[in-house]
């Protein structure tokens, strides 16, 4: 799979690592001469030192054998144009990063898979941390509209029942169960009880979120 990635700032040099690193082919267009230097050392992919809002730097980047563009600049207008532009080449997938989540319905109107937003996803996690110190990990599912949330099992409540008394319910379900004090994953079969120390992995309901949690904490 070819990927193009335009923006060689922290988000382009991280993706195109892990891409790499994932066994795809990679280009990179950069505009910034020092920041396509810094490229050059760090990754095993083709550099271009130039504008990906320009259709002869886009030609020379095959953009039209790309599966994937990535537009991952910080600036929201060059990433939005750069799409529009590379949108006639139809590439099976076309993600553009934004920073002001006012534009997302720009990006969208035109045609855009998908748009990232790395300073909301980061400012959401690190908010998480804070209103809920006891969970984990979390991944943000859908939308928005669900989270998988890894949480210890410490409620009085729910201590020596078994899953087939709590899970599935309309708001969550229990996917795994880490027993202690080695942790391995269980999964969640019914007659599996739940004991002081354990863990499990929770998919709930974004809405229910804060009622579903104080119900296993």
């Amino acid at each position: 799979m070819y990927v193009i990635i335009m923006g060689g700032g922290r988000v382009g040099l991280n993706l195109a690592n892990a891409l790499i690193k994932a066994g795809f082919d990679v280009t990179l267009i950069e505009k910034d001469p020092e920041l396509c230097s810094h490229a050059a050392g760090e990754l095993d992919a083709l550099i271009i030192c130039g504008n990906g809002t320009d259709l002869k730097i886009l030609d020379e980047a095959n953009i039209s054998d790309a599966d994937a563009f990535v537009a991952a600049t910080g600036n929201d207008e060059a990433n939005l144009l750069a799409c529009i532009l590379v949108k006639e080449f139809k590439p099976k997938k076309l993600i553009a990063r934004i920073s002001d989540p006012a534009h997302e319905d720009a990006f969208r109107k035109v045609g855009i898979d998908a748009t990232v937003s790395p300073e909301l996803t980061a400012a959401a996690y690190l908010e998480k941390l804070i209103i809920r110190p006891k969970i984990a990990d979390m991944v943000i599912l859908g939308k928005g509209n669900a989270e998988l949330l890894d949480i210890p099992v410490e409620n009085k409540g729910v201590i020596g029942k078994k899953i087939s008394e709590l899970s599935p319910k309309e708001d969550y379900v229990i996917c795994a169960v880490y027993k202690a004090p080695d942790y391995k994953i269980i999964m969640p079969e019914p007659n599996i009880t739940l004991n002081a120390g354990d863990k499990i992995s929770i998919l709930i309901k974004t809405k229910s979120i804060k009622n579903v949690v104080k119900r296993f904490i």
